[in-house]
């Protein structure tokens, strides 16, 4: 009975440790499929294919942080996407929940789903180092995890991102080079404290102004990506007495560009994101402006990379989405549009992924939770 119970364990072990070595995508060589949309980041990008599996699928989005016009956007171009007929006839059901910056509430969010046998999970994740459990649980239900915009640190999952710290580095050269050779004062004007997308730009911009040799000091206020915080914060920060020679706005550009111009003191050459109403401003008020970033439409990227995966398609671990930066005065009807809200983010066409849509596709959906 002794020896049974001994054999009878040692096939369980057995049992689970092939589990084990089966769960999650296989790694395999390149090149993947559609490499002109899923462009490895380099080289050594690691490429996966998971068992191709019939469809149509069910797709969750699980976002965080909510409170700015680039995530409504985001979510808003990620329904119109999962609508288009072509895309519609791969998904069963397409789910959006916002949870807030509550990282114990985003990992609950996305467990929930692989609970619900959904097919993949798509997380833009309130903390880059908190979602290992979730991969490893959908891992092993044999459910695809992917994270774009504050991507997971984590390798067994899909990544889509721009080179978020390329874009703190482009709007340090800009704001050095505008402002002359000798002692200068920035105002940066930064996201949600903790944010991966925050701390990434914050980087790139203080090594190359530290690389540059000049002396510069940063005064930092936060602005939370939102043009109604960061108005505030500006104002505040002119109020008590800062003249600035330049300002980076990671988000809510229009609202810093508006606080600057009221205020009246100065007239700096501001670095800020590709909002409509900020390339507006920068063009009527004939401000030295960089607008620059990447559009809210990656989160369709990252549904049509899952669909992809899906399917038992080979894709790179790391995808590379373009970044897009344009310099005032802005082109109408190309850079800039009078007819589109303020509100509106340029850059929701990615060619190369067959991904385009009109205003009004945008404008038909909404941000909230569905």
């Amino acid at each position: 009975m002794k020896k049974l119970l001994s054999m009878t364990t040692a096939t369980v072990a057995l049992m689970l440790t092939a589990q084990v070595a089966i769960a999650g995508p296989n790694t395999v060589a390149g090149p993947g499929a559609d490499p002109s949309c899923f462009t490895p980041v380099s080289d050594n990008t690691t490429y996966f294919q998971w068992p191709g599996r019939e469809g149509p699928y069910k797709i969750a989005l699980v976002n965080g942080f909510i409170a700015n016009d680039w995530r409504v956007q985001m979510i808003a171009v990620a329904k119109a996407y999962a609508a288009q007929p072509d895309v519609a006839a791969d998904i069963e059901e397409f789910k959006v929940v916002s949870v807030g910056e509550d990282i114990a509430a985003q990992i609950a969010a996305a467990n929930n789903f692989i609970d619900q046998g959904f097919d993949a999970i798509i997380i833009n994740a309130n903390n880059t180092a908190a979602f290992g459990s979730v991969v490893r649980k959908a891992n092993e239900a044999n459910v695809v995890v992917l994270s774009f915009d504050n991507v997971i640190d984590d390798p067994n999952q899909i990544a889509i991102n721009v080179d978020q710290k390329g874009l703190g580095k482009s709007a340090g050269e800009f704001l050095l080079e505008q402002s002359g050779d000798g002692p200068a004062k920035f105002l940066h004007v930064r996201g949600p404290a903790g944010q991966p997308v925050d701390i990434a730009r914050n980087e790139g911009f203080l090594e190359v102004i530290k690389e540059s040799g000049r002396d510069v000091e940063v005064v930092d206020v936060v602005g939370n990506w939102a043009p109604g915080d960061g108005q505030k914060v500006t104002a505040d920060a002119i109020a008590a007495g800062g003249v600035f020679d330049g300002i980076y706005v990671q988000g809510g550009s229009q609202g810093v560009a508006t606080a600057m111009l009221d205020a009246g003191v100065f007239k700096a050459p501001i670095s800020g994101e590709t909002e409509n109403a900020f390339r507006q401003l920068c063009n009527k008020a004939g401000l030295s402006c960089q607008s620059g970033g990447t559009g809210p439409a990656q989160s369709s990227v990252t549904i049509k990379t899952a669909i992809a995966a899906l399917k038992g398609e080979v894709v790179p671990s790391e995808i590379a989405l373009p970044t897009s930066i344009s310099y005032a005065p802005f082109k109408e009807g190309v850079e800039m549009f009078p007819k589109l809200p303020g509100s509106f983010f340029a850059g929701n066409n990615f060619e190369a992924c067959n991904i385009g849509f009109t205003a009004e596709e945008i404008a038909s959906q909404t941000g909230e939770n569905n």
